[in-house]
């Protein structure tokens, strides 16, 4: 309100309008001053009219400038995040830890990246190149058409040197890599090969490929469970199958406290001459 006022205001006029509300604004305690701000400053502002529209601003105002705004949004204001960040050899780019595939062959290359929270748009040199809604954490979106053909020899290159460089470190490993690759997009798997390489680093190939020939022989592929066999040790253990849960704590049971004997609860049968002596004894004993 105060920025209006001011802007209705002739420039000579502003300055002392200004200083006074200022003047006015040092006088007060320092408990009410801002509430006086709030409430004070408007019906300070519209004692004389101004020398421009010769009207005073509350009345020109609530008059002219009133009726054309438009209604305050009643959503909070989605703001945005921006990122920088490099397109892997995978043609996916990594925003807020969400994975997002990127046309071309912009691979090492930089892109300005806009994402908001329904839209990821990713720009190259200021051209917009692609537009994928927004992923939460962990997230991935690629478009086939993002990838190059299989039959390219470039886009070939990178899958046969990870394959190589992953057999190089053993045949086991060599051979899980050859697994984790064969899909339809095999380029949408280089980061499980790459992370199959870190482990070879962290570990060393020989853990690595003994933990890859036990995992194979369950037909478990999967990069994490390897992992978590290397971490708790159990990709050398012989004689019985790796677990990675280990079984619960045995603990023995404890006595019940209103336990019965199972005699308690048997059912016993009673004959029909049972049932007559039974009765005749009734009987004599009522007598």
């Amino acid at each position: 309100m105060a920025s209006l006022l001011l802007e209705a205001q002739p420039a000579s006029e502003v300055p002392y309008t200004a200083s006074e509300a200022m003047a006015k604004m040092k006088s007060r305690p320092a408990s009410g001053a801002q509430t006086w701000r709030l409430t004070a400053w408007p019906a300070t502002w519209t004692v004389g009219p101004t020398g421009t529209t010769a009207a005073r601003p509350a009345e020109h105002f609530a008059l002219l400038e009133a009726p054309a705004l438009l209604p305050a949004p009643d959503w909070l204001y989605d703001l945005p995040i921006y990122a920088r960040p490099k397109v892997h050899r995978d043609h996916h780019i990594e925003v807020a830890k969400a994975l997002y595939s990127v046309p071309g062959a912009l691979i090492g290359a930089r892109v300005d990246v806009r994402a908001d929270g329904q839209l990821v748009k990713i720009f190259h040199r200021g051209v917009l190149v692609k537009t994928h809604p927004r992923q939460p954490a962990g997230g991935r979106s690629t478009d086939p058409t993002d990838l190059p053909a299989h039959t390219s020899v470039y886009a070939m290159r990178d899958l046969d040197y990870l394959q190589r460089q992953a057999a190089g470190h053993g045949p086991a490993i060599g051979a899980y890599a050859a697994v984790l690759l064969d899909h339809p997009l095999p380029w949408t798997k280089m980061r499980q090969v790459y992370a199959l390489l870190g482990l070879v680093t962290k570990w060393g190939p020989d853990r690595v490929e003994a933990a890859c020939e036990r995992a194979a022989e369950a037909e478990a592929f999967s990069v994490a469970l390897i992992g978590r066999m290397l971490d708790r040790g159990l990709e050398t253990e012989p004689g019985r199958q790796a677990s990675l849960f280990p079984p619960p704590p045995a603990s023995s049971p404890r006595p019940a406290r209103f336990a019965r004997p199972s005699a308690h609860f048997a059912a016993r049968r009673t004959t029909t001459a049972d049932s007559r002596g039974a009765g005749a004894d009734h009987t004599g004993g009522a007598a």
